[in-house]
């Protein structure tokens, strides 16, 4: 069955590709941009959305600059939870079904194996717990919801919060020879934007709300990640790791952070596949490998 679905932050990294899915799959995907929409402003949600009349919200606008969020909280907790307020209860008054992105940093690390969408969370930063907030605001505003949380998201379209993704920036660090120092002690799963965005249309013809984990298979550091995208890539820069605490980030990050994906096992859902999977896809979707997994023409040797 089709479905008019709006896609709030429809020009970002993931709303890009969720409107791109959708629309391949026959549904009507309305993509809304900041211009159109301002999360923060009820009113404002409430026009565009009720003008549209949309089946199915997903919210992918949020304010994602981690460290610039323990600078900017107020402005952290206007987005990622106040606006995810507004859009959830519009999706009430309207009868929409509301689906909310939320986050790995809404965990503490500690646990040392995957997190299941049944583990209690514990932010270590104002991202993490603002984002937290918004998928409480979501549950106690919209009773039809999908909250999905994702991990070391990346994507074609690359985030315009943050100058592209982290895979871009590894790329423009290796061409200009700068040297490149990545965490070894952070690990997660890096997930690739169109994967997701193919696995929340499936989620939503199950109508089984609640919370899931959606990310990419297996786990690596971050240092590992850009080993990966180095090799596939041919590049040699000045590359090596570093530590949480010599790096100095501004806001404190989940030392393990990898999603369990029990959720969609129950709604008998396939898992996403490995994250070194598709990583190469990315990298041949963006033009940087050809279909043998061959650079073309990248190479950096210093």
């Amino acid at each position: 069955m089709k479905a008019r679905v709006a896609v709030v932050g429809g020009t970002g990294q993931l709303g890009t590709d969720v409107v791109k899915v959708l629309r391949a799959g026959g549904d009507e995907a309305i993509s809304l941009s900041h211009a159109d929409i301002e999360c923060a402003d009820l009113e404002s949600v409430r026009a565009a959305l009720g003008s549209l009349r949309p089946e199915i919200v997903i919210n992918c606008a949020a304010f994602v600059r981690v460290d610039e969020c323990e600078r900017r909280p107020e402005d952290a907790f206007r987005v990622n939870a106040i606006g995810a307020l507004h859009v959830a209860k519009t999706c009430a008054e309207i009868d929409a079904v509301c689906v909310h992105i939320s986050t790995d940093y809404i965990f503490d690390g500690q646990k040392g194996e995957p997190y299941t969408e049944e583990d209690s969370p514990n932010p270590l930063s104002v991202y993490g717990t603002s984002k937290l907030a918004g998928e409480y605001s979501v549950r106690a505003a919209c009773p039809r919801h999908f909250i999905v949380r994702t991990s070391g998201l990346y994507g074609a379209a690359g985030s315009s919060g943050k100058g592209g993704n982290f895979v871009e920036t590894m790329i423009r660090l290796a061409a200009d020879g700068t040297p490149i120092r990545v965490v070894s002690d952070q690990v997660l799963t890096p997930t690739y934007a169109k994967d997701l965005a193919q696995k929340i249309r499936e989620l939503l013809r199950t109508n089984a709300y609640g919370v899931f984990h959606i990310a990419n298979n297996g786990g690596c550091s971050w240092y590992e990640f850009a080993g990966a995208v180095f090799r596939l890539l041919g590049l040699r820069p000045d590359f090596g790791p570093t530590t949480t605490e010599e790096f100095g980030s501004a806001a404190r990050r989940p030392a393990y952070s990898v999603l369990a994906h029990v959720g969609l096992r129950q709604v008998r859902l396939e898992n996403l596949r490995m994250w070194s999977e598709a990583l190469p896809a990315y990298l041949m979707e963006k033009g940087y490998l050809n279909s043998a997994h061959g650079p073309k023409g990248l190479r950096v040797e210093r």
